[in-house]
């Protein structure tokens, strides 16, 4: 019975023990912060190779951090954008209590560091955001000068001279499922390398969308030189996606069509992806796919394809970046005077040999 005893408490103390080093991250909500979360990802992965890393985020992004190698779980939100749910957080906390040593709390509103406080995480980083103080108990100084580089502020959580040395920001890089990649193709028709995947829209709203009518002009552009248009995109995209396919049997409209991890795989066996600056434009550089990355009243400064097989499109007027989701000067001079051969120009860096045809 003794020897009994001895064994069991040695498994409580080896399960405790595990549990002070298994690590919450609470995640953001958007699928290209998501994608951005992973440089925070790799570089807990390095300081703390052996912690279980878990994710907070909704439902919907789960796929997505599924293929991520450094994230062993995922607690799936409830929790809609902007909606308080201040008596669910703390329950959702009280149920992961003892679970968590450690919880790194990427939004900044107050509500999103509810949770790792009522799990007990004995340490819960992250920048003071909405006035958190006691939520968190390791804040982090934010310089001005990073207010908006997402990434960048995400891995400085763990290593913060990355705000003085760029050149160590950790790259996302998301697996690719071979098999579901060959389904897809197979599903939709597709070959490898034989298409270009446009993705049109921006969960931001129209202000970063750039026209139908400029997106039409570069697919008749690539239709010229043999490769199939495919869009991608969520059930909010759909309208813009028929206006853009609308009549033109060069263009496959799938948006609203592929689950996130469909889109994932398609991006990687596509010949280059051209995107506003959106969640699928950090997707495509993630999986390795050449980008062309249209930008309006966004900067690319802030939240870049972080890719080295990337391009970053911008008229770079006076008025921009204003980060306005309305034209404030009503014109959208910025994306509406960005044609498609601008955009053609950016792509031939990346792909000299293929012939593309200018207007």
């Amino acid at each position: 019975m003794h020897a009994r005893a001895r064994c069991v408490k040695r498994m409580a103390m080896s399960q405790r023990a595990a549990q002070s080093q298994r690590i919450l991250v609470v995640g953001p909500s958007w699928v290209g912060d998501i994608v951005m979360s992973q440089c925070l990802m790799k570089a807990l992965r390095t300081r703390e190779p052996d912690a279980p890393i878990d994710v907070l985020a909704p439902a919907a992004l789960a796929p997505l951090l599924r293929r991520m190698p450094e994230v062993e779980g995922v607690v799936e939100s409830p929790f809609r954008h902007g909606v308080l749910a201040l008596a669910d957080r703390f329950a959702l906390g009280r149920s992961l209590a003892g679970r968590y040593g450690a919880a790194y709390v990427l939004p900044g509103s107050w509500k999103s560091a509810i949770v790792p406080f009522m799990a007990g995480a004995r340490r819960r980083c992250g920048y003071l955001g909405e006035v958190r103080w006691g939520l968190l108990n390791d804040i982090r100084p934010l310089p001005p000068s990073m207010k908006r580089k997402t990434a960048t502020l995400y891995q400085a959580l763990v290593e913060p001279d990355v705000f003085t040395e760029p050149s160590r920001l950790r790259a996302p890089a998301l697996i690719v499922d071979a098999e579901n990649q060959a389904r897809s193709l197979k599903a939709f028709g597709l070959s490898r390398g034989s298409f270009a995947i446009f993705a049109p829209g921006a969960e931001f709203g129209p202000a970063k969308r750039w026209p139908s009518r400029h997106w039409v002009d570069l697919a008749k552009s690539l239709d010229r030189a043999g490769l199939r248009t495919v869009l991608l995109g969520s059930r909010s995209d759909s309208e813009m996606g028929t206006e853009i396919a609308r009549g033109r049997p060069f263009i496959l409209d799938l948006t609203g069509r592929t689950r996130i991890e469909d889109a994932i795989d398609l991006i990687a066996a596509s010949r280059f992806a051209v995107s506003n600056d959106s969640g699928l434009m950090h997707v495509a550089a993630a999986v390795g796919c050449k980008v062309a990355a249209v930008y309006g009243p966004t900067s690319p400064d802030d939240t870049p394809a972080l890719s080295e097989t990337s391009r970053s499109v911008s008229l770079a007027l006076p008025c921009s970046p204003c980060r306005e989701r309305v034209c404030r000067l009503g014109h959208m001079n910025c994306l509406e005077r960005l044609g498609a051969v601008e955009v053609l120009t950016a792509l031939a860096t990346l792909e000299p040999a293929i012939g593309l045809r200018r207007h």
